[in-house]
């Protein structure tokens, strides 16, 4: 007797758990529905706004269709640099991300003093005016860069500053009994942070890393100032200038960066999803 109430209270406990189960994922399809008819409809007046119509006496702008079609092509090849700035960056970001955060963990005062001089003085300065010290105060001092290495460069050490407290966190986040337990079997002090720390600290520093790389794809634009490097920025305000068409040329940016963004926000996702999968 006892036996079958106790089966019966688990069926039930099982079968209030699945309906709540069910609610919930059924209120998330909701939720997401409601979301997307939103974007959707967010779309249709963001387009609206530039069809050139009226409406309760609220005349909307109209673009030059005839431009839009004649220059996208040539605003959209700044695609490719603007990748190519982006990953080189990203990559040299990383590095001295890396060697900053190690500096700042170091016992060695001149090596903690040089990372932490270096994150001071890159993150108390603007982005802007690094790529122009690189681009126009270096040649003074008889170092001439073309625009794309010093876009490459500003981009990297200025990013690189800001994502050593990310390496830094990730490499506190693995706890001190770990790095014992390799010494205590013969690892070397390089060995335990090759195959132990790192590896973790990675793990964590990856999705704010993506993060960063979106950020500084759309930050990319600030070397069309340079005038060197013919990203999409540096191709839409030329175009734009040119035929006066700055709106048009402007907006047809705004999708590219946007439709750019969307696309390694989706990769992001992709590997977190992986990740938390892994973690489990």
């Amino acid at each position: 007797m006892a036996e079958s109430t106790i089966a019966r209270d688990t069926n039930e406990q099982l079968a209030k758990g699945n309906l709540l189960y069910e609610t919930q994922q059924r209120q998330i399809r909701h939720f997401r529905a409601n979301v997307a008819i939103s974007w959707v409809i967010l779309f249709l007046l963001l387009i609206y706004m530039f069809s050139g119509q009226s409406f309760l006496g609220i005349k909307t702008v109209r673009l030059d269709t005839d431009f839009i079609r004649s220059n996208i092509a040539f605003i959209a090849r700044g695609i490719n640099e603007t990748l190519l700035v982006s990953v080189l960056s990203i990559v040299l970001a990383m590095v001295l991300a890396l060697l900053a955060a190690l500096g700042r963990l170091s016992t060695i005062p001149p090596v903690y003093a040089l990372s932490t001089f270096y994150v001071s003085l890159i993150r108390g300065t603007p982005l802007y005016l690094q790529i122009f010290f690189f681009f126009l105060a270096l040649p003074q001092m008889g170092i001439i860069l073309s625009g794309l290495s010093a876009g490459v460069l500003a981009l990297g050490l200025n990013y690189g500053a800001y994502m050593s407290e990310i390496f830094r966190a990730g490499l506190a986040s693995v706890g001190k009994g770990q790095r014992e337990a390799a010494i205590a079997i013969g690892m070397t002090p390089w060995q335990t942070m090759k195959r132990i720390v790192l590896p973790q600290a990675l793990r964590f520093a990856i999705p704010p890393i993506g993060n960063d790389f979106i950020a500084m794809t759309k930050d990319s634009a600030l070397i069309a100032g340079t005038g060197f490097v013919h990203e999409i920025m540096w191709r839409a305000t030329r175009v734009g200038r040119a035929q006066f068409h700055s709106l048009e040329a402007l907006i047809m940016a705004a999708i590219f960066y946007w439709i750019l963004t969307l696309m390694l926000s989706y990769v992001q996702s992709i590997i977190e999803t992986r990740l938390a999968r892994g973690d489990r």
